[in-house]
This record gives C-alpha cells, structure tokens and sequence, in this order.
C-alpha cells in the first residue's frame, strides 16, 4: 500500500511538472507552418480535407472558438488531449499488471519523449495517440468479458482514429493481427456488440472515403502513392538508432524486450499482456519495414508512437522484477530525455539561439521569421493604394501569413511544395489558387527557400511565364538569411509572355561557409540577375558594407543554370578584397547586396565565417 501511493504521489507530480512546461513551451513555440494550415482548414469546416480527415482542423477551430486566434488557443485542445494519454496507459497498467505498476506505466508515458510532448504541437499525432490508448484499452477489457463499456470505448476510439489521420489503418491492422493471433481475440468477432463497434468504427471512414470519390482519389494518392517511392532504399536502417535516442537508448531497449516476450508463446503471460505486447510489435516490426520503401525525404520518427504506448505497461512491469538493475538508469535517462526534448521546442522560441543556428541543417525553417515577415507585409500594403490584393507564393506562406494578419483567405500560387504536402487539391476546392495574372496591384510574397536552390531559376522563370516581369523585389531577412522572403509589388494587368526579369541568384566561392580567414581576405564567387544584369555587388559583414566587388568577371554558369537570360553572361563572375582591422576578430557573417541594373536592391543570405587575428610577425 505504501508503494502504490508512492507509485501514485511520483505519477502525479511528473505527470503536473510535465504539462505546467508544456503549456509554457506552447504558449511560446512560433507557429509551426502544419499547424497553421490546420487552422486555415478549421476556418473552411469540412468533414474532410485533402491532406487528413477532420479532426485536426476541428480541434484547431475549437482552440481558436474558445480562446481567440492566439497560438495557445491554437494548441489548447491537444494540449488536453496529451495530459489525457498518460492516465489511460495507467488505466490500462493498472487494469492489468497492477497499481504499482500502472502507476509507474503512467510516468514512463510521461517521460518518454516521443509521448511526453505530444500537445504542445496542433498536429493530428495527438488526436491519434488518443484514439490508439482507448483502443488498447478497450481491447485489453475485451479479452476478458465482452461488455457494453469496453465496445463503447472501443467504438469511440476507432472513430476518433479514422477522423485523425491515414495512419491509423496501421493501427487497425496491428490490433486486428494481435487479436486474431490469441484464440480469446478470436472469438471476440461473433460478438455482436463487438461486430457493433467496428461497424460505427468502419463508419466513421465514410467522410474520407466520400471526399475521395468527389475528388479523383486525390487524397488517397497522395498518401498512398505519391508521397512514397515503394522502391527499396536504405532509410530503414535509420529506425534502430533515430527510435533508441527520441525514445531513449535504456527504455527502447526495455520496450524491444517487452515485445520479444509476448510473440514468443508463454502460457504464463495473459491474453492482456499478449495482447497489448503482441500490438507493440507488430507495429513496430511493420513500421521498421516500410521504412525500407516510404517517404524519407519528411520526419517520421513519430509514426512508432502507438508501439510505445501498448509497451509501456509492460515496460513498468519489467522494470519493477527484482533482476532489472537497471531500473533508475532507465528512469533518469528517460526524465533526461524529455527535458532535452523540451528544452529543444523552448530554444526555438529563442531568437538569439535560433539565430545561432542558421546556416547548419538543423535550423528549424518551418518555424522561423513569420512574425518578421507578417510585420514587413503590413508595412508594405499601407503603403500600396487601396485595395491592393495579398498573393502568397506557396501554401505555407499562405497559411502562416494568414493566421498572422486573421485572414484565412489568402490566395496562393500553384508552387511545387503544395503538391509534395497534398494540400494543392483542396486550395483549389476553396478557390484560393491564383493561375491568372492579377488584374488590380498586387503584392507577391515568396519564399525562394523552399525550393532547392537548383530549381529557383525555373521557378522564377515560371513566374514570368505567369505573372509577366517581376518588378524590383524587397528583401525581408531573417536570421542573417537562413529565411529569407521576397516582397513584389505587381502593378495588376501585367502582361505575360515578355522578357522575363526576376531576382537575383548569387553564389560564394571563396571562402567556404564556417572557414578560417584572416584579417584580409578574399571573397569571390558569381551572381546574375535575369532579363536586366547587375549593375554592382557589394560585400556585406554583419549587414555593413565592407568592399565593393569587382563584377563582370567570365564564370560559367550554364551547367547549373543552362537557361539563364541574364544579358552580361557568361561575364557574371566577382571578386573583392576584405580588409580588416584586427580588432574585428572572431565569429562575422558574410553576406552581398546585389543592385540590379533596373535599380533593385536585394541582400544575399549571410554564411558564417571565422576572422582570425593575424600572427605577430605576418
């Protein structure tokens, strides 16, 4: 008795830590750019959308109905969702291996990164997870006596599965491979109340599957088809490590153990335990082995999460043997991991931090700069004339300057990346993609960021095709240029089909990003500018100009860009020397300011470098 209240006192106070800093962590994460699409389709209702069923949007709207278009208003209702998830992996702990151990379940859901920051984010993972514990739950209940209780919940948590995401046909597919593998599991299906609840469960698919056959299958293909490859490739062998370190290297490994004992046959295991063991498995095994075939180009670290949450209980009970030593490894090494997890989402929110990170591969993109970006955009509309429209040059502009300016009815270019997200069918359902020339002054916004940099002449080239020459661009840096936004003034009734002028692409030799240089260097690399040229190119330290280049140098560029129209190829090569006093040393950004012959204006992003003071004596 004094050990479970022991189990239950260490629960609840991991279990109200834990979401006193989510919610703080919420409140100040930036918008992540899903989330704000999610809130664009919780202002245009529907019961499905062509990315996910309803439910996602449907929080987010009830978020915003409650407590104003404010991003912790947003998150709210997952952020209920995901305090919820550890009482019912204890529910279902306690249930069937104990209170102590239920307890202990309980806190280990806490803990474990994956599930423990699930609801600071307005992404369907936590609806999902929801729908995932109270089938366990129902499941494990059933195995025992077939009752009313057990297959309402059931019911309601197949339901809110199929109105979360794609995903959770795995789900239904690793219980339904779990059951049919106990002969307790097999009888349940002559069950009639059993049979009622995978009906209202089979129902509840009908608002995806009609959006579907009203849409050509769009969204079906693109979840099913378009987004994977279905060709072996070696992403798969990334599963082992990336799930041991997000889920903690001791815990995972307990967790794998767990599952090992319940696919091989023990008679002294129950059918609960098996249950529950055999689902964790067959989950992960299943999704170890599409990883071998799907997307690998976008995260999916998070797809095993219902894995974990039917190994939890089993975990605490193998942890709580008296042969584990290794218990309080497991336990701080997974409160560790959460606070690093925690501790990521809050450095985010850190301009200084997230500054610090541009340039590496780690820089979180798609949640930087809106803020900057939305203040820049309103700067420039009052100064347009009135009635001036708002054009976003792809979905995630659209979306999180939407959000920002309370306008869900942005409209959006046709751009690469609404279709590699699924979402280029149902912008078009709502009418907000813009095909044709705008007809009164417009300002463009553009991203060229997320395109590779390869493909930003093609696009620009596409725009023109569209839209007419792009007129001089403003420049909105963020993070010394790791998001960088283009800001177009198009005058309305543009005339598509002459000489194409577009922004500037640029490229830095000499030195390489993160380099050593001493106090006097040289910068060198290329830069045109399409339809008009460049005029000059000045070198920019830390935002100050800081040696004017010498431009019209030969370099070659139609390798990487064969179709370019710059008028002054193939003489579009610089070089300038930087000199320095010593007392500059240490850490600076390197950037260029780009004039264009047409009088434009544009600033590159910066890349790191290293000034090192010179040796006495050189």
């Amino acid at each position: 008795m004094v050990e479970e209240q022991r189990a239950r006192r260490t629960f609840i106070a991991i279990w109200t830590l834990a979401c006193v800093a989510k919610l703080v962590v919420a409140a100040r994460l930036p918008l992540f750019v899903d989330e704000a699409f999610y809130w664009q389709e919780g202002r245009h209702l529907a019961a499905a959308y062509s990315d996910l069923p309803g439910m996602t949007a449907w929080l987010a709207r009830l978020g915003v109905a409650l407590g104003g278009e404010h991003v912790l208003a947003l998150r709210l209702p997952f952020l209920v969702l995901g305090a919820l998830l550890p009482w019912w992996v204890m529910r279902t702990g306690r249930r069937w291996f104990g209170a102590i151990n239920g307890w202990h379940a309980g806190s280990l859901a806490v803990l474990l990164p994956l599930v423990g920051t699930l609801g600071i984010m307005a992404l369907p993972d936590v609806p999902l997870a929801f729908a995932t514990v109270l089938c366990l739950h129902a499941g494990a209940r059933l195995l025992r006596e077939a009752g009313p209780a057990p297959a309402l919940e059931l019911a309601l948590g197949l339901a809110l599965g199929a109105l979360s995401h794609y995903r959770f046909g795995g789900v239904l597919v690793a219980g339904t491979a779990a059951m049919l593998w106990l002969p307790q599991g097999r009888r349940l299906w002559r069950d009639p109340r059993v049979l009622l609840a995978l009906t209202v469960g089979a129902l509840a698919w009908v608002p995806l599957l009609l959006w579907n056959l009203e849409n050509g299958e769009a969204g079906l293909r693109f979840q099913l088809v378009e987004r994977h490859p279905w060709a072996l490739h070696a992403g798969g062998l990334a599963f082992l490590p990336v799930q041991a370190l997000l889920a903690t290297p001791p815990l995972f490994l307990a967790m794998l153990w767990v599952a090992w004992r319940s696919v091989r046959p023990q008679r002294a295991l129950r059918p609960q335990w098996r249950f529950l063991g055999l689902f964790g498995a067959i989950a992960a095994a299943g999704i170890f082995a599409l990883g071998f075939v799907t997307d690998s180009e976008r995260v999916s670290f998070h797809w095993p999460v219902p894995a974990w949450l039917a190994l939890l209980p089993g975990t605490a009970a193998l942890l709580n043997t008296r042969a584990m030593r290794w218990r309080r490894p497991v336990w701080g090494i997974a409160a560790l991991g959460l606070v690093a997890a925690l501790g990521a989402c809050l450095a985010v929110s850190v301009p200084s931090l997230r500054a610090a990170s541009a340039g590496s591969k780690h820089y979180p993109r798609n949640f930087a700069g809106w803020t900057p970006l939305a203040a820049a955009v309103e700067r420039e509309l009052a100064a347009m004339p009135a009635g001036t429209r708002l054009l976003a040059g792809d979905f995630k502009v659209g979306a999180e300057l939407g959000f920002a300016l309370g306008d869900p009815d942005l409209a959006v270019l046709d751009h690469p990346l609404n279709h590699a997200h699924g979402r280029a069918p149902q912008l078009r359902l709502w009418e907000l993609q813009a095909d044709a020339p705008p007809a009164v002054p417009t300002l463009l916004v553009l991203a060229p960021g997320h395109l590779s940099f390869k493909d930003w002449l093609d696009y620009y080239q596409g725009l023109c095709a569209r839209l007419g020459p792009l007129p001089p661009a403003r420049t909105v840096m963020v993070d010394h240029g790791a998001q960088r936004f283009l800001l177009l003034r198009l005058p309305g009734g543009s005339a598509p089909g002459a000489a194409c002028v577009a922004p500037a692409l640029a490229w830095v030799d000499r030195p390489s990003p993160g380099a050593e240089v001493p106090s006097r260097f040289e910068v060198g690399g290329w830069a045109f500018k399409e339809g008009v040229g460049l005029a000059r190119v000045e070198v920019l330290l830390d935002g100050a100009v800081v040696a004017e280049a010498a431009y019209g140098d030969a370099y070659d560029v139609s390798s990487a860009f064969p179709r370019s129209l710059d008028p002054q190829q193939p003489h579009v090569g610089f070089r300038a020397e930087v000199d320095l006093p010593a007392s500059q040393a240490g850490r600076c950004w390197l950037g260029l300011r780009l004039h264009g012959n047409d009088g434009s204006v544009e600033d590159w992003p910066q890349q790191p470098v290293r000034i090192v003071a010179d040796r006495p004596g050189q």
